[in-house]
């Protein structure tokens, strides 16, 4: 809750700090890199660095929860922290850390306001950062308490590689140690860190898309990004047999068994939790109604389609829609060319699940809320750092 004093105050505010937090956020990392540079040996990614996504993500963060304050001042918006802070869990992200963040983010607002950020205005923002902050080491000690063992990461190793589709592979892995693993959720995801050529440990987030309740194996579907980092390492230097380090799941992208109608809305290698999905849906017998949406460049490109064709084959009341930008349209699957249109799958009832690039996100998430669903309704996992507010 957002004291009488401060509200004003964050009020008058938002707006300047609001233009100004993708300017400052840079200059923050340059501070906390430079007095601890262990961050970016398996915590944070240096791709996401790079190209800013990660500036991006701490300058939204910062801006919803505060123009949720101002708008709501009795409440938090709960679906944002819960997604932040599954991903902070999945990282290691752990209580001692937010005053090493709170000390250098307040140094660079303070260089880059100068006089204009008056002790008044500190105090204020300082409120704003730890009503977010508490919120988040609460929710990471419930997350973390749930695990089956206390470990960050612990030790698999890769044991099959699966070509599915164009560029993408699935990788399984068994325990390479006794440690209990925790039974994972449809659709969530776990961090795999490993070295990278110079030695440094990176970190990416992937969803668990085959096998998802079991604990001695674990499975994840990459597609290859030739710019990146990261993949490149795991498609091309990954051999069976070696080992890796994986957390335990996490994500709140998580579809029940029974419910209202579903849509499950999604694109590329965003098909990946809805693979998982719909795996577990088919094998829990569930009979609740299920519209698949799937979006691709071509039809060979979709990855595990077999897997989700077949696990729609064993849900009575489940159908699917596709879409494919180049290539010749299969039989069966009610194919058209070009983008998606979700307009005629929605009802007034249904709850909607979308995964896949942005750009795509955003396009469907416009359709849904035209059509007359509402905000809550509308579920939503992001690859990589989370640059789009909650809503």
């Amino acid at each position: 809750m957002l004291s009488t004093k401060s509200f004003p105050v964050i009020e008058a505010t938002l707006p300047i700090i609001a233009e100004r937090i993708s300017s400052i956020t840079p200059n923050f990392y340059n501070r906390l890199f430079t007095a601890h540079p262990e961050l970016l040996d398996g915590i944070f990614s240096r791709s996401n660095q790079k190209n800013g996504t990660q500036q991006q993500a701490l300058a939204g963060s910062i801006a919803v929860f505060a123009t949720y304050l101002v708008k709501y001042p009795e409440t938090t918006p709960e679906t944002m922290l819960a997604r932040v802070a599954h991903k902070h869990t999945s990282l290691g992200v752990v209580e001692e850390q937010y005053p090493i963040v709170y000390k250098h983010l307040f140094d660079a607002i303070a260089e880059d306001l100068g006089d204009a950020l008056t002790p008044e205005i500190a105090e204020a923002w300082t409120e704003v950062y730890w009503l977010m902050a508490h919120a988040l080491i609460k929710i990471e000690k419930g997350l973390y308490a749930q695990q089956a063992n206390a470990e960050i990461y612990t030790p698999w190793k890769l044991v099959k590689r699966t070509e599915t589709g164009v560029d993408s592979v699935s990788f399984s892995f068994e325990p390479a140690d006794s440690t209990p693993a925790t039974v994972a959720k449809p659709g969530q995801f776990v961090s795999v860190r490993m070295p990278m050529t110079d030695g440094v440990r990176q970190v990416r987030q992937y969803t668990l898309s085959d096998n998802i309740e079991q604990t001695d194996l674990r499975t994840i579907t990459v597609k290859l990004d030739v710019n990146g980092e990261f993949s490149p390492a795991i498609h091309n230097d990954l051999k069976i047999g070696d080992v890796v380090e994986l957390s335990n799941p996490y994500g709140d992208l998580v579809i029940e068994n029974d419910g209202s109608p579903l849509v499950i809305a999604t694109a590329g290698i965003g098909c990946t939790p809805s693979a998982a999905a719909l795996q577990t849906l088919a094998a829990n017998g569930s009979s609740r109604k299920i519209t698949v949406l799937h979006a691709d460049q071509e039809f060979g490109a979709w990855p595990l389609r077999e897997q989700m064709l077949e696990s729609i084959s064993k849900l009575p009341e489940a159908s699917i829609s596709t879409w494919f930008e180049r290539g010749e349209l299969p039989e069966g699957l009610n194919a058209k060319s070009g983008y998606m249109n979700l307009t005629e799958a929605l009802t007034e009832d249904a709850q909607v699940y979308l995964c896949g690039p942005l750009p795509f996100m955003h396009a469907a998430r416009t359709q849904a809320l035209e059509a007359g669903i509402p905000a809550e309704r509308i579920h939503y996992e992001v690859f990589g750092p989370d640059v789009w507010p909650a809503a």
